[in-house]
């Protein structure tokens, strides 16, 4: 357990992951750009993607949802700093070159995980008032209005 805090932390403070808070800060703004980065990282994600498991890779997707529905104005409750937070683990998530380069095979994603771990962490709350949010937008929209009958059409 204290390896894989170590490791969070090593991460989380390396000049690779404060090169992609830069970026991030650039892109939050952007909606094409975050876009974009959306696209990469699930070409990325749905090609080597494996190695990440459980939380890492649910927090990925849901980091995905949360920011597409960001970048097209759908949801913004979310604090600067989380949002920061997420867009910059994808970010790192992305980079080929990091902590542990992607290349590395077997290991080239375990600071990728790390990192992703640390920074649902840090946010958990405001990614579970969008998780939240998400369903109740599913459930509204799985739950269309009945129309009543028109009652001249009953008579």
């Amino acid at each position: 357990m204290a390896s894989k805090e170590m490791l969070e932390k090593r991460v989380s403070e390396s000049r690779f992951f404060k090169n992609a808070k830069a970026k991030a800060e650039n892109m939050i703004n952007n909606p094409d750009r975050l876009q974009e980065l959306l696209n990469e990282a699930d070409q990325k994600a749905k090609t080597k993607g494996n190695s990440l498991v459980g939380e890492a890779r649910d927090f990925l997707s849901t980091s995905f949802r949360l920011l597409r529905a960001y970048a097209s104005g759908q949801y913004r409750q979310i604090p600067w700093k989380s949002l920061m937070a997420a867009v910059a683990a994808v970010v790192y998530f992305v980079m080929p070159l990091d902590v542990i380069p992607d290349f590395i095979l077997g290991l080239g994603f375990f600071d990728d995980a790390a990192l992703i771990l640390w920074t649902l962490k840090s946010i958990r709350g405001d990614m579970d008032r969008f998780s939240n949010w998400e369903d109740g937008k599913q459930q509204t929209n799985s739950n269309p209005k009945t129309s009543q009958p028109d009652e001249r059409e009953s008579a």
